[in-house]
């Protein structure tokens, strides 16, 4: 073979492999940028935990998962006058006897002297250190193999293959190289990237090489070789996908569920209340097939679906009267009231919020600033309502589970850095409290407004939230250019951020849980199923009812929450609909509804309902005690409003809350009223079965079973005490049993 043709053949082999590849024969240049800082990251001495704490450790501080590998390289090699390396005699350098634990070291042993890792930076350190910053070539991708992986017992484990592309069109094997984490119990993952079963189920292996990330799922399931699919016939696109993959994991979902238990989950669902015992009568007695979509129909037209919706805005638009006044808070709840009722596109609702300015009370979608003060509230609150990002972590250093960096977050606070408000008047009642705002405010652009960028010095450029570097152009409304980018039908995480949270507020879980927390780390749970939803939303023009109707007709909200052995362990795959408690405002609702009494809520006239209740607190507790509804509400978890996070509202049951339903006045009260429904229905002389009949339809949405009623009626005639005490003993009983008391 001439020899111009074997220098041919060994360019072109060489062509495949980034310079500073680091094989089993032997060294080639090593990189910086490439090798360096990805042994670093492999033995974890950039970790949060670790120097890539803020403050470092041991004195020695390296960025955030190797963010900033300028910062790194004067870190190593000049920081405290250059002792961690050595040029002279490089296996003597600092930087290798602590890793390889021949000093000690806090963080114990990286990687012995036999290793790769240590082979990669003993000969960096013989090259002279040196930071290639102008040579090392990108990392434009990251393929993992496999990406999405079923493994059936017995076989216990699964090995994952890395490979990175550069910007010199190079790839080269990164198996050894990446960092693995899972992000449950469920699986462990060796240096190695072999993935092994701890248990039965899906989880989520990040894998990490320099500045990009993966997410791989990773299924293990029993053998089953008498499995067979038992589901429901899909109905739409949403069955077949989630189908899907439970037939991929040998799982079986529940069974539709009952009539009733529908009935009852739609009405909480969209009006936030239990059916009456008229409603539920005439859904029970409804002979046609279709009974179940025209019930979705009937209560998206209702007038309390707008009440009930609006409340969810509020919640994550910190709608309360410290920040807003009682004006500010029924301004805006009937602003969002009215632009549901009319069937306002989502992102025109939004796009109206985020460019809204004016008086608080002429322009309510104002109010969102208002509530938002300081520009970092303004700039982590945005991004976390209407694009479902936690940028906060990004305020003091690159963001550690995130891609955004704290550049990123500067430039975003820089679009906030003219928003003004002026205070017209200042009635607050306690002169003291500098966070208590009564009387009407503007909300106002002023003619500047920088925002400093600390890690620089120097004022931040505004920029969006955006995979590539754009923001508003020169002379352009900074929030009117801001509003068209969020709410765009082609700003992708804006339309997952909202299909996502309406998702959540019918299924009880998001396909990305938590719900405004948006990353590469933290994958949708059905990738595919958001995707569709996401598309199926932006073409039929962000219309909320018509995301709702989708998902309330799919066969996989209507299952059963009677879950079995085989797939009880997979709530997140929604192979089940999980019991929830009822929430604050569905608790109280319904209580009101069922003994037809109303509660009291300070501030507003008798009559109202919980999910009519504009804000948190209209009257202060020292000025007077809790309504009987304010107490309902309080003890029950309505959220306080103070951050923009559906997590501030509480689900969990406690045992206040227990003795409220067993032993409380609220309910005592609502029993013992003479002018209740039990009252009234006595005085009417309404047989013991009518009163019997009426307590089960409005509790629980049917009629008493036959031993029920036996026992019911025997117990009312026989009650010593009187027959209205043996009825306020029934309808105890009923309002404190799980049937009532848990959406199913």
């Amino acid at each position: 073979m001439p020899k111009w043709s074997v220098l041919t053949i060994a360019w072109l082999s060489w062509a495949v492999v980034p310079a500073g590849a680091w094989g089993q024969e032997g060294p080639s240049p090593v990189s910086y940028r490439v090798d360096v800082q990805a042994v670093l990251a492999k033995a974890g001495c950039n970790r949060g935990t670790c120097h890539g704490n803020k403050n470092g450790k041991g004195g020695f501080r390296l960025s955030l998962r190797g963010d900033d590998p300028a910062w790194d390289h004067q870190a190593l090699v000049r920081d405290q006058l250059g002792r961690r390396i050595d040029l002279l005699r490089p296996e003597q350098s600092l930087l290798l006897r602590k890793a390889t634990l021949q000093l000690a070291h806090q963080g114990g042993k990286r990687f012995g002297t036999d290793s790769r890792l240590y082979r990669i930076l003993l000969h960096w350190i013989e090259q002279g250190a040196p930071d290639d910053a102008q040579e090392a070539p990108q990392v434009v991708e990251l393929r993992v193999d496999p990406r999405d992986v079923v493994v059936e017992a017995p076989r216990e484990e699964v090995q994952l293959r890395v490979q990175a592309r550069f910007s010199d069109g190079s790839a080269r094997d990164v198996t050894w190289l990446a960092v693995y984490e899972a992000v449950d119990q469920r699986v462990e993952v060796t240096p190695e990237g072999r993935v092994r079963r701890r248990s039965d189920g899906q989880s989520t292996v990040l894998v990490r090489f320099l500045n990009r990330q993966v997410a791989v799922r990773v299924a293990f399931v029993p053998r089953r070789p008498q499995w067979q699919w038992q589901g429901p016939e899909p109905r739409n696109f949403i069955d077949r996908l989630v189908f899907a993959r439970l037939k991929q994991l040998r799982i079986n979902p529940a069974p539709l569920c009952e009539d009733v238990e529908y009935l009852r989950r739609a009405y909480l669902d969209l009006l936030g209340r239990l059916p009456t015992a008229a409603e539920a009568r005439r859904f029970a007695s409804d002979p046609r097939p279709d009974k179940r979509d025209r019930l979705i129909e009937q209560l998206l037209q209702h007038p309390e679906f707008a009440d009930f919706w609006a409340q969810k805005w509020c919640d994550v638009l910190r709608v309360e009267e410290k920040q807003l006044d009682r004006k500010g808070v029924s301004v805006i709840f009937n602003w969002l009231r009215q632009s549901l009722q009319e069937g306002k596109p989502l992102d025109r609702m939004c796009y109206e919020l985020i460019a809204a300015r004016g008086s608080t009370y002429r322009v309510p979608a104002a109010n969102w600033y208002r509530a938002n003060r300081t520009v970092e509230e303004r700039a982590e609150n945005t991004a976390r309502v209407f694009l479902g990002v936690r940028l906060q972590c990004a305020k003091c250093h690159n963001h550690p589970f995130d891609r955004w960096t704290q550049d990123d977050y500067y430039h975003w606070a820089a679009l906030f850095g003219r928003v003004r408000y002026k205070i017209l008047e200042n009635r607050r009642l306690d002169r003291n409290d500098k966070h208590q705002f009564d009387g009407e405010q503007i909300v106002y652009l002023a003619p500047r407004g920088e925002v400093i960028n600390p890690r620089t010095g120097k004022p931040a450029r505004p920029g969006f939230l955006s995979d590539v570097p754009q923001g508003p152009r020169p002379g352009d409304d900074p929030l009117e250019a801001l509003a068209a980018w969020v709410a765009s039908p082609e700003n992708p995480r804006f339309v997952a951020t909202q299909v996502n949270r309406v998702w959540f507020h019918l299924m009880g879980r998001g396909l990305v849980d938590p719900v405004d927390d948006f990353r590469d780390t933290n994958p949708a749970v059905y990738p595919r199923v958001l995707e569709a939803l996401c598309e199926d939303f932006t073409a039929h023009r962000f219309d909320l009812r018509h995301l709702i109707r989708r998902i309330m007709r799919s066969r996989v909200y209507q299952l059963s929450w009677r879950s079995g052995p085989e797939n009880r362990e997979f709530a997140e795959l929604f192979a089940y609909t999980p019991l929830r408690r009822l929430a604050a405002e569905q608790l109280a609702t319904s209580l009101a509804q069922v003994l037809q009494t109303p509660l009291h809520f300070n501030g507003y006239p008798l009559g109202t309902q919980a999910t009519q209740v504009a804000g948190v607190r209209a009257v202060r507790l020292r000025d007077r005690p809790p309504g009987s509804g304010d107490r309902l509400l309080l003890l029950f978890g309505k959220p306080p409003r103070i951050i923009p996070c559906e997590c501030e509202r509480r689900p969990e049951t406690t045992l206040k809350q227990a003795f409220e339903l067993l032993s409380g006045p609220v309910v005592h009260q609502l029993l013992t009223r003479s002018d209740n429904v039990l009252g009234r229905m006595l005085r009417q002389g309404k047989s013991d079965q009518e009163i019997l009949d009426y307590l089960y339809w409005s509790t629980l949405s049917r009629p008493p079973q036959a031993e029920e009623q036996v026992h019911l009626l025997a117990y009312v005639r026989q009650h010593r005490q009187g027959r209205r005490r043996a009825w306020e003993d029934v309808a105890w009983a009923l309002l404190n049993s799980p049937e009532f008391l848990f959406r199913r």
